[in-house]
Parts: structure tokens; C-alpha cells; sequence
């Protein structure tokens, strides 16, 4: 895979997957509100999908190592995948209640990073459940996070 669509997948289904669930999880926490899940997940696929695309598109200029080309196409690439990867949180939430829409996309979530994980550990001839285990535990970190996060503004200003 080419150096600049690997950057823009890599960035775009990672940053995808954690912050929408984050913000899904937070939101849930908070709100119990599928209106505002729905609202937010749409949000961070436009917003912070643009906003990492243009991160990506900076960080691979300032390298200058990038022809023009490569880096319109990490740009591309992480906006594209970003996009597609939080957009497909709203699935569960449409099709499910609120709670079962959390919990299948803590496991959709959590199951994509560990397939790229164990791809990324392959590619690189390392152990691959220590990549896995490296990354899940990010991830998770960021869920329980944002729960407890989402309980106390139910708390403190709900």
C-alpha cells in the first residue's frame, strides 16, 4: 500500500473509531438521547473529519520529504476514511435502542482497531497481540473516560 494512503487510513480509521466512540459513549452518559448521538456522530464525521485532513495535510508538508501529490492524497485518504469509518456508528444507533447501539458499537469499534492492529503487527513481523493489546487499551481508556465524563455533566448540570 502506497506510503500516503497508508497514513490517511491508518489516522482516519483510528481517530474514526476512538472519538466516535468516545463522543457515543460521552453523549449516551450524559444526554440518553439518541437525537444527540445521532447529532454528534454526524458532527465529528464532518467537523473532525475536515479538521484531521487538514492536521495530515500540514503535518505531511511541514515533513517536506512529500511531493504535492502525496500529500493531497493522505489528506484525501484521512478525510475519506475518518468519514466513512464514524458514519458507520449511526447504523447501530438507527437500528438499535440506545443502550444496545452503545454496546454494539463499543464491540464494532473495538473490533475494527483490532483487525488493523493485528494487519499493522503482521506487516511489521512483531507479536500481534501486543499491538492489539496496546491499542485496545488506548481505546478502552477513552470509553470509560468519556463515560464518567458524560455521568458528571448528567449530574453537575442536568
Amino acid at each position: 500500500m502506497e506510503h500516503s494512503v497508508k497514513v490517511g487510513l491508518s489516522f482516519g480509521l483510528c481517530s474514526g473509531v476512538i472519538t466516535t466512540l468516545g463522543l457515543i459513549v460521552g453523549l449516551h452518559s450524559g444526554t440518553n438521547s439518541k437525537l444527540a448521538v445521532i447529532g454528534g456522530i454526524l458532527t465529528i464525521a464532518v467537523a473532525d473529519s475536515l479538521s484531521d485532513a487538514l492536521g495530515i495535510h500540514i503535518s505531511e508538508e511541514a515533513e517536506n520529504i512529500h511531493t504535492a501529490k502525496e500529500v493531497w492524497v493522505s489528506t484525501f485518504s484521512t478525510f475519506f476514511s475518518k468519514l466513512f469509518f464514524a458514519l458507520s456508528f449511526v447504523i447501530p444507533v438507527l437500528l438499535l435502542d440506545l443502550k444496545r447501539a452503545v454496546i454494539v458499537s463499543i464491540i464494532w469499534g473495538l473490533g475494527i482497531l483490532s483487525l488493523f492492529s493485528f494487519m499493522i503487527a503482521k506487516e511489521q513481523n512483531v507479536k500481534p497481540y501486543r499491538v492489539i493489546a496496546e491499542h485496545l487499551v488506548i481505546a478502552s481508556s477513552v470509553i470509560i473516560l468519556s463515560r464518567y465524563i458524560g455521568e458528571w455533566i448528567a449530574i453537575t448540570f442536568g
